[in-house]
């Protein structure tokens, strides 16, 4: 996450290929299998994710998804790396045109305040449902719920380093203590009051 890349899938089809077609349609179910089970992940969980739902939701045949994902932890995985790539557009990459250090993180978090005012996920931040599931849990679908919170807090650290405070962890730590406290608030209570706070305190850490 510290390094913004393209997040865009490519869709190149070459219309007198019927391998090319395949592959775009697989593409399609891909993604908009992908994109499902990680909205679905924030107000139910990641492991509530099934093929029966999935087909349900998106309109595609059981038999299709698992053609293309084969497994239901195939699918989960698949959700953590598409909200992953979600968050990455919604939230980093408007932000990385700013200095490195004070700007960018303050941008950062009003991005962050944007992302969930505008409900880009049903049930709030992907990172915080995924992380609060799978705490003390292995597998693939951890591993990828654990790499996707740790890359956060590396992007934070990163940014505190940078604008020169003493204890950069540390402040990471308590900006997505805030972040994270903002958002369960938000989705308890169905008041947004608490994301200003939490920005507004974040912002106090640096300055």
């Amino acid at each position: 996450m510290v390094r913004v890349k393209s997040v865009a899938y490519s869709r190149t089809m070459t219309s007198d290929s019927k391998v090319d077609g395949r592959r775009a349609r697989g593409d399609l179910t891909r993604r908009t299998v992908a994109r499902k089970a990680a909205e679905i992940a924030t107000t139910h969980g990641l492991d509530s994710i099934s093929v029966g739902s999935l087909a349900a939701a998106t309109g595609l045949s059981k038999s299709g998804i698992l053609t293309v994902f084969g497994t239901r932890e195939a699918i989960q995985v698949a959700a953590v790396a598409e909200a992953r790539a979600i968050y990455l557009e919604a939230v980093v990459a408007p932000a990385w045109g700013h200095e490195p250090g004070r700007p960018r993180l303050r941008a950062l978090l009003d991005c962050w305040v944007a992302y969930l005012r505008a409900a880009v996920f049903p049930g709030g931040c992907f990172i915080v449902a995924s992380t609060a599931e799978y705490g003390r849990r292995e597998g693939d679908v951890a591993d990828a719920v654990r790499a996707l919170k740790r890359e956060w807090l590396d992007l934070l650290e990163s940014e505190l380093r940078e604008a020169g405070v003493a204890d950069p962890a540390g402040d990471a730590f308590r900006i997505d203590a805030y972040l994270c406290a903002a958002n369960v608030h938000r989705e308890l209570f169905g008041s947004e009051e608490q994301l200003d706070r939490a920005r507004d305190l974040a912002l106090d850490l640096i300055g």
